[in-house]
């Protein structure tokens, strides 16, 4: 059994040597342990740091993002002939000791992906506003998947090989909601477990200020249900658009039948608007339904190759001498 633990890694040359001394040498059920580094366009020389620390490295020759650079792991973890893949921060957030936990329901054959829960009430760097947007957009990642996260934004998780290659990321911001909401439409396992966190060693890069944080979050969070759940989404918002146009349309029927009507022109006309504007909108709705039975089929085809791309490779690398 051969774990993989990924750290995507942009300008990290400073901390990438605490955060790899803190990662596991050995863990029960776990044969072979390897340490991955993708390099997303570095210029501090976070690839000769980690090259130095024993780690394998991937590089980008660009910034491509979080999301990019989480995505090229997965495809490089797989390569490697990972049966588990972890995902860590580069900056030390999540304890290395917590790894062994975090695999444990994958080890058991009882979880496709494990994420790991921080105790966000404790986190004293944490704004109240962070805090909050963290427990609605996890709220919000658990109606639209399924599953009972309790931490979405959590980047420190387990993937099995089988998770993995079924894996997609749209988003060029972050992984975390969409890996969750995928798993669930695709009826894998998603479990959680405790983890504990570190210290700050610096402030996150991926928002500028809480203000950006939420923007971010809510962008993504509406993009997650016009992608995964559009008819629902659009169906419920066209409903009550076309429920608030009729209703309109009823009180100007009510003040037209008691000849009042001249004085409730502007309902007349704002019912009509609605009305239309709600159709139109269950109709997109059952047009981005049948596109989403397409992407499934897709995403199916996809995984198949992807099994096949992966078996050839390993009976390439046998053949070699």
């Amino acid at each position: 059994m051969k774990l993989v633990i990924q750290i995507p890694c942009y300008n990290e040359a400073e901390h990438l040597p605490a955060t790899i001394a803190d990662l596991p040498t050995r863990i029960d059920g776990i044969d072979e342990i390897a340490i991955l580094v993708i390099d997303d366009g570095s210029t501090d020389g976070t690839a000769a740091v980690a090259e130095s620390l024993g780690a394998t490295v991937v590089r980008h020759t660009k910034n491509r993002g979080l999301a990019a650079a989480f995505m090229t792991g997965i495809h490089t973890a797989l390569a490697m002939d990972a049966d588990i893949i972890v995902n860590t921060d580069a900056d030390n957030q999540y304890r290395g000791e917590c790894i062994g936990n975090l695999i444990r329901p994958i080890l058991e054959k009882g979880a496709d992906m494990v994420v790991g829960v921080r105790p966000i009430t404790e986190i004293a760097h944490f704004s109240w506003g962070k805090k909050l947007l963290q427990r609605i957009g996890s709220a919000v990642v658990r109606l639209a998947s399924g599953t009972q996260v309790e931490d979405a934004p959590s980047g420190f998780r387990a993937f099995s090989r089988e998770a993995a290659l079924r894996i997609n990321v749209f988003s060029d911001y972050s992984y975390t909601l969409e890996t969750i909401i995928e798993c669930g439409l695709k009826n894998l396992v998603v479990a959680t477990v405790p983890v504990s966190v570190n210290q700050p060693a610096r402030p996150s890069r991926l928002f500028r200020s809480t203000f950006s944080y939420i923007f971010r979050s809510v962008t993504t969070i509406g993009r997650i249900f016009l992608v995964y759940r559009s008819f629902r989404f659009l169906a419920v918002t066209g409903g009550t658009v076309f429920s608030a146009g009729f209703i309109l349309g009823i009180r100007f029927i009510y003040y037209f039948v008691r000849g009042e009507g001249d004085g409730h022109v502007q309902s007349l006309i704002l019912s009509a608007v609605l009305i239309i504007a709600g159709f139109q909108m269950f109709l997109i709705g059952i047009v981005t339904d049948l596109l989403a039975a397409n992407r499934k089929m897709l995403e199916e085809i996809q995984y198949i190759q992807r099994k096949a791309a992966l078996t050839q490779h390993h009976e390439d690398s046998a053949r070699r001498p």
